[in-house]
């Protein structure tokens, strides 16, 4: 996996969004996303934090199959 550079949650959003993710609904400071494949549907919680750290990110892409 290539070096990761810090972002928010709210561009860690738009990026996933580029992969045909869609917003389902938010809570507090969480929005959950989800995107339909012929293997099912797969989801993923992002934190809305100013600075999402590394092994967030590194978590959501796994959660994501990015």
């Amino acid at each position: 996996m290539p070096k990761l550079k810090r972002m928010s949650g709210k561009e860690a959003v738009s990026i996933l969004k580029k992969f045909g993710f869609r917003e389902i609904r938010q809570k507090g400071s969480h929005i959950i996303l989800k995107r339909t494949t012929s293997e099912g549907e797969i989801g993923c919680v992002i934190p809305l934090h100013s600075e999402l750290a590394i092994g967030t990110l590194r978590g959501i892409l796994r959660q994501a199959k990015v």
